[in-house]
């Protein structure tokens, strides 16, 4: 309907003409004897004049056109076309002045002449376009072949006019009897020159909704054409209404063939080239928007955010703040989940941060992950902190990114001008040190400070080097033995990694694990682990050793890494594992996203492999989490055990731990012993295994098993030594 309506908006002049004829055809049909000689019969000739000066004008035109117009379209066609109507134009021009009433100075006018002229001239438009249709489009590059067929009208024009008018008996047989009308030799070939046109106007419609606008054009141009047949094929002689009504319709015909041309050649590549115009303008807006807007929010990018800057930072001495603000664990769930699931997170946080933020305030989106806010005017710093417990209290609603429930808490990070920096880059280097430094304090707001620049780029560059690591074989894991407190047998190791660097020696793991959970290379650190964890039990058990099981860690990042299942499925059946010997291990603090972990869980219980939880005690997340995993084990943290003799608080959290996996028929394993005392009390409080110093540290692979044996004797002595104190 919309295209009906863009077509009828276009052409409205032509459709109403349209109507406007078919009235016409119908009242000349019904009276056209009485319009017989309307005009005068003396007038008739200077009426017919006037058309056919009219055709030959608009035919003569088009053919210009066409020879204009063909250096730039190079079409084989156009240049075709150009000469067909040149060469109409000069028989029109043969048939003007032959015709019955003219002067005799430049050829005779008797109706034979004129009428054939004009037939002849029917047939060639007729023929020839049809011709034209069938002929494939080319290039046409010689200008020489350019004059060469539009010298062609002017060879046609004379041999006809030798035709018709050498002969002193004329050979050609009259096609209308005065008096009479048109002869049937004259009608016949009028109805060939119809047919071709009904054939045109087939072959038009098939090819309407390539290009309906020209189409239209050239259809009703067929149309007047025939019409006009029909009316000269009916006419008695040229003073019958129908003959001038004839001529009528043939000029229209020509003019709306003229508008097609014209449209195709002209108008339509001049719309092109407007529509081209606005194209690219929208796209200059677009891309000018893109330059400086974030894609995922639509927020301000770095580059719109160092422009305000440097325009609104020196203008007036009012303090003013930096906000760099990231959401916590985003590299994890990039590197996990995926990009799709960490820009909709993204998302739907900046959302929530604009909803908050006053309008005067400048929220930005940096390519790294992290938001910029900038505060004009920041005298009052307990309102900086005011306004960033608020963002952070925003975030206290889950955000449900498809099927999974992510949390978005915030690490905020503050500099201001000009206490902690002078220009702008600087001032959002700060803030953004700041953020990161903001990740290992309870509050996750903090403000710059000039010790923070050296630790960001230590920090930096140990992330550096850590993305290399794995290929270098700088990491190695170490295996912590688990003595059963009942046997004193090592019936399980814990699996530990460690990193040589090749410059700065042995990293503790407490530095470059959260660099690595951050940065998202904790994924194919724990896929390492897991898959050396796996293969380096079924070595012992082919060196004789009684079978150990391995306890594995696995990151928040592992756990939402969407492949999590197959891959460890697929490093058991590569290390002929039994699933048995395989325990992973998560935190409490996983255990923020219930619904998504409790299926992961399953998942993973299924393949046969046990569950602990590790650190037990130290997260903040509900109890409820114990009835709702498929958990066997709970670790005991250290930092419980290390404190059991001193720490009355410690010593009844300890407690309540062993009752509760005792009822609820959990294994449970105490981390970190360390002294004598403490073990004496897990053994008194049925604590059924247990790591640490005591018996052992975390072992090179081929030291444990050389020193297996001894291991297990040295556990044993302990604990009978033990025994025999109670």
């Amino acid at each position: 309907m919309w295209e009906l309506n863009k077509h009828f908006s276009l052409f409205r002049k032509e459709i109403l003409f349209i109507l406007f004829s078919s009235v016409l055809l119908m009242i000349i049909g019904y009276w056209s004897d009485e319009f017989y000689g309307i005009f005068g019969k003396s007038n008739y000739v200077s009426m017919h004049l006037l058309i056919e000066i009219l055709i030959i004008v608009v035919t003569m035109t088009i053919a210009i056109q066409s020879w204009l117009t063909t250096p730039y379209i190079l079409s084989n066609r156009t240049l075709y076309i150009g000469a067909l109507f040149l060469t109409y134009s000069l028989i029109e021009i043969a048939h003007a002045l032959s015709y019955k009433g003219m002067p005799h100075f430049i050829m005779e006018s008797t109706p034979y002449a004129a009428t054939w002229f004009y037939i002849i001239g029917r047939l060639v438009l007729s023929c020839g376009i049809l011709l034209i249709f069938f002929i494939k489009e080319k290039a046409i590059l010689n200008k020489t072949y350019r004059w060469f067929i539009y010298s062609t009208p002017f060879v046609v024009i004379v041999g006809l006019s030798m035709l018709v008018y050498v002969p002193t008996t004329p050979i050609l047989p009259p096609l209308v009897v005065e008096g009479v009308g048109p002869t049937p030799l004259k009608n016949s070939l009028q109805y060939v020159a119809m047919a071709c046109h009904f054939l045109i106007m087939y072959l038009l419609l098939k090819k309407i909704k390539v290009a309906p606008n020209i189409i239209f054009l050239l259809l009703g141009s067929a149309s007047y054409l025939i019409i006009s047949d029909l009316l000269f094929t009916t006419y008695r002689d040229v003073y019958d209404i129908k003959n001038f009504i004839g001529h009528i319709f043939q000029l229209c015909s020509f003019y709306f063939l003229f508008k097609a041309i014209y449209f195709s050649s002209i108008e339509k590549p001049f719309q092109d080239l407007i529509e081209m115009q606005k194209h690219l303008e929208k796209s200059r807006e677009k891309m000018h928007y893109m330059a400086y807007h974030n894609e995922v929010t639509s927020l301000p990018n770095e580059r719109f955010l160092m422009e305000t800057l440097h325009k609104n930072l020196y203008k007036s001495n009012v303090k003013k703040a930096i906000l760099a603000i990231e959401i916590e664990r985003i590299s994890a769930i990039k590197a996990s989940l995926g990009s799709s699931y960490a820009d909709k997170l993204i998302s739907q946080v900046a959302q929530r941060l604009k909803d908050i933020l006053p309008e005067q305030y400048l929220l930005s989106m940096l390519r790294e992950d992290y938001f910029i806010v900038f505060i004009d005017d920041a005298n009052h710093t307990q309102r900086i902190m005011e306004l960033c417990k608020q963002l952070q209290m925003a975030m206290a609603k889950s955000f449900q990114i498809q099927h999974i429930s992510l949390n978005g808490h915030l690490n905020i990070g503050i500099s201001l001008f000009p206490t902690d920096a002078y220009k702008e880059e600087e001032l959002v280097r700060f803030a953004v040190y700041a953020m990161q430094e903001a990740r290992k304090v309870p509050s996750r707001i903090v403000f710059y400070e000039t010790s923070m620049s050296s630790d960001i780029t230590e920090k930096i560059i140990l992330e550096n080097d850590l993305r290399h690591a794995l290929d270098n074989h700088e990491l190695f894991v170490e295996y912590q033995p688990q003595i059963d407190l009942q046997t004193g047998h090592i019936l399980s190791v814990e699996a530990l990694v460690r990193w040589q660097h090749p410059s700065k020696g042995m990293i503790s793991p407490g530095l470059f694990i959260p660099i690595a959970e951050e940065s998202g290379i904790i994924i194919p650190i724990g896929q390492w682990v897991l898959e050396t964890a796996c293969r380096q039990v079924k070595q012992w058990e082919q060196a004789g050793l009684p079978p150990i099981k391995v306890a594995v860690n696995l990151s928040l990042g592992q756990l939402f890494q969407q492949d999590l299942v197959e891959m460890i499925q697929s490093v058991l059946e590569e290390t002929d594992l039994d699933p048995k010997y395989l325990q992973l291990e998560i935190t409490e603090s996983m255990t923020i996203n219930i619904d998504h972990i409790t299926m992961i869980l399953h998942q993973l219980k299924a393949l046969g492999v046990t569950i602990a939880v590790d650190d037990f005690g130290t997260g903040y997340s509900s109890l409820s989490y114990l009835k709702d995993f498929p958990i066997d084990c709970l670790k005991i943290d250290r930092s419980f055990v290390q404190k059991i003799q001193s720490d009355p608080t410690d010593k009844a959290l300890v407690d309540m731990i062993l009752s509760m996996a005792k009822h609820l028929r959990l294994k449970v394993v105490a981390e970190g012993i360390e002294e004598v005392a403490q073990l004496n009390y897990l053994v008194a409080g049925h604590c059924e295994t247990v790591q640490g110093f005591l018996f052992s540290k975390p072992l090179h692979p081929t030291y444990l098993q050389d020193n297996y044996q001894a291991l297990q004797d040295n556990a044993q002595t302990i604990l009978e030594a033990l025994h025999t104190q109670c």
